[in-house]
């Protein structure tokens, strides 16, 4: 059996930059086991997979798929770069003739939409209530050391805690943390937190509005290059923070991404993004 396979950089418009994503396009369902030793092959932070859900369908006509993530170690209930990367290959590869995608996950129903350069995802937004930190304390201090933290906020529908650093730092203190993704684990083993996101206030002379990083060892992903599902959460946040609607994000890790978030009254948040395929070809299984 073969199954074709591309890899997509996700949220930049230069190739090895963003989050790469490996698409896989299957016609008939893949055992889980499978689905997870071709993740693991694969050793990116995300596998996605597109299933047609009509056999009479083709990859460029139909309009709802279903759509899974896999990490290397496990598969999660939600993924944006992979879902980016998915649309990118439908869209631009196969060639899909529908201007808007539907996509079936274990997070309901996912939508994608041309929009000029960019690809628009529909996703639901998560909101955080604040947490008490003395009850993560080993958690952060792992994660930023000594570093004076604003405020700190945990997500139950995601399990990701939020940490935002002091407005005084600029993003250079941000980009200068290495934390021991071992310890982080070994820092909280409750299962309480999947993912950590560390986030940083934009500047007003600068272009974006806010930053961010992203670590989740409990997933098998050290760092997250560029995290749609984390802007899930960062997006609600910074909207009530700053008291805008439309935001520019960056996720300032090595590889480095870039967003457009825009949050709506309906409990969603649009993520607009730009993507550059680096591989084609097949699985031989």
């Amino acid at each position: 059996m073969q199954i074709p396979v591309f890899t997509v950089d996700a949220f930049t418009n230069k190739p090895f930059c963003g989050n790469p994503a490996a698409v896989c396009l299957i016609e008939d369902e893949l055992q889980d086991d499978i689905c997870q030793k071709i993740s693991s092959e694969m050793n990116l932070s995300e596998t996605a997979y597109i299933k047609k859900l009509n056999s009479k369908d083709t990859f460029s006509s139909a309009s709802r798929f279903g759509l899974r993530w896999f990490t290397p170690t496990r598969e999660v209930p939600l993924c944006g770069h992979a879902t980016l990367a998915s649309a990118a290959v439908l869209f631009y590869i196969q060639k899909n003739s529908n201007s808007s995608l539907t996509f079936e996950t274990l997070s309901g129903e996912l939508y994608a939409r041309l929009s000029g350069d960019h690809i628009v995802l529909d996703f639901p937004m998560h909101t955080s209530t604040p947490q008490d930190p003395q009850e993560v304390k080993e958690l952060i201090k792992t994660a930023v050391g000594d570093l004076a933290i604003q405020d700190v906020r945990y997500s139950s529908a995601t399990k990701k805690l939020l940490v935002r650093l002091c407005d005084t730092y600029n993003r250079s203190v941000l980009e200068s943390l290495k934390p021991d993704t071992e310890s982080l684990m070994k820092s909280d083993s409750t299962g309480k937190v999947a993912g950590l996101i560390i986030t940083l206030k934009g500047n007003q002379n600068g272009n974006y509005d806010f930053y961010s990083r992203y670590f989740s060892p409990w997933n098998g992903i050290p760092e997250d290059p560029v995290t749609g599902s984390a802007h899930t959460v960062l997006g609600s946040y910074w909207s009530e923070q700053l008291g805008k609607k439309e935001m520019l994000s960056c996720q300032c890790s090595r590889r480095g991404g870039r967003l457009k978030i825009s949050v709506r009254g309906d409990g969603r948040v649009d993520m607009a993004g730009q993507t550059v395929t680096v591989l084609s070809g097949n699985l031989m299984l």
